[in-house]
């Protein structure tokens, strides 16, 4: 199999399992099972697979259990070499479904902070990008 299209499963193993534990997978599972069901009559069983596959990582995300979430992720992979190797049309199909992962996944995990040994007197903010600057305090000042 061609590096690109080994690359394009791993990837695309990978866009799935966040899309199988976010709100969206309700509405893309559907697209998924097409992919992985093209040339089969039988779409009703791999929907079936893949919701079988969804509730494995699922319960090994609740449990802190990175190997079963590991091994859900592995058999996407391979699930979809074979796709790409049977069916190199496909890829175009993979690809965009990943795209579209990408704007529909949320965090793989919740981000925790604390602060330690300080005396805050004022609001703490954490963000990833803050465009404007911030108003602080009902005196108009702005700090950015």
């Amino acid at each position: 199999m061609e590096p690109e299209l080994m690359t394009l499963a791993a990837s695309g193993a990978t866009a799935l399992v966040g899309l199988m534990v976010d709100e969206a997978w309700t509405a893309t599972k559907y697209r998924v099972a097409a992919l992985f069901g093209r040339g089969r009559a039988d779409s009703e069983s791999v929907e079936a697979e893949l919701e079988e596959s969804r509730g494995e990582l699922v319960a090994a995300r609740d449990a802190s259990d990175e190997n079963a979430a590991a091994d859900v992720e592995a058999g996407l992979r391979t699930r979809l070499r074979r796709l790409l190797r049977e069916d190199p049309d496909a890829a175009q199909e993979l690809r965009s479904l990943i795209a579209e992962a990408g704007q529909h996944t949320a965090p793989s995990a919740p981000v925790t902070n604390t602060i330690t040994d300080a005396d805050i007197r004022g609001p703490v903010i954490q963000a990833g990008s803050i465009e404007g600057g911030i108003n602080i305090g009902g005196d108009g000042r702005r700090s950015s």
